[in-house]
C-alpha cells in the first residue's frame, strides 16, 4: 500500500511540474501572421507581425508591407497587454494628413490566436470589426 501512495504522489508532482512548465512557455513571443481581408470586398493581403514579451509587457511591431497605395513601413504597437492568455495592443497608421488606430484582440492557443481587430469608421461611418487569427510563422 506504501508503494502506492509513492507512486500516486510522483505522478502528481510529474503533473504539476509538466502544467507548469507549459503555462511558463506559453507565450505571444515570436512572428505571426494572417491574411487581412481586403476593403469592400478587396483582395486580401497577408501581415505579419513581430511580438516580444518580455518581463511582463507586450511590445513589438507591425512588419512592412505592399498596400494599394504603395510600400507601407513597419509600425511600432502601442498600449500591448498580455495577460491570462489575452493579448491586447494597437497600432496607428496614417494615411496623408489623417492617424487612425487600429486595435487588435486575441486569446493565445499554441500556435494560434483567435480574435479581433476594430478598424475606425472613416468620414464619421461605424468602426468594424474583423476577426483577426493570426498563427505563428514557423
Amino acid at each position: 500500500m506504501k508503494s502506492y501512495w509513492k507512486i500516486l504522489t510522483a505522478f502528481v508532482a510529474v503533473c504539476f511540474v509538466s502544467a507548469t512548465a507549459l503555462a511558463a512557455d506559453a507565450s505571444p513571443t515570436g512572428t505571426w501572421k494572417w491574411m487581412q481581408p481586403g476593403r469592400d470586398g478587396g483582395a486580401g493581403s497577408e501581415r505579419k507581425i513581430s511580438l516580444e514579451f518580455k518581463d511582463g509587457k507586450l511590445t513589438g511591431k507591425m512588419l512592412g508591407f505592399e498596400g494599394p497605395q504603395g510600400q507601407i513601413p513597419d509600425m511600432a504597437i502601442s498600449d500591448g497587454t498580455f495577460k491570462d492568455g489575452t493579448l491586447t495592443f494597437s497600432i496607428v497608421r496614417e494615411f496623408g494628413d489623417q492617424k487612425f488606430t487600429i486595435k487588435y484582440q486575441g486569446k493565445l492557443d499554441g500556435d494560434s490566436i483567435k480574435g479581433t481587430s476594430e478598424f475606425p469608421g472613416f468620414g464619421g461611418g461605424e468602426a468594424r470589426k474583423t476577426d483577426w487569427n493570426p498563427t505563428r510563422a514557423k
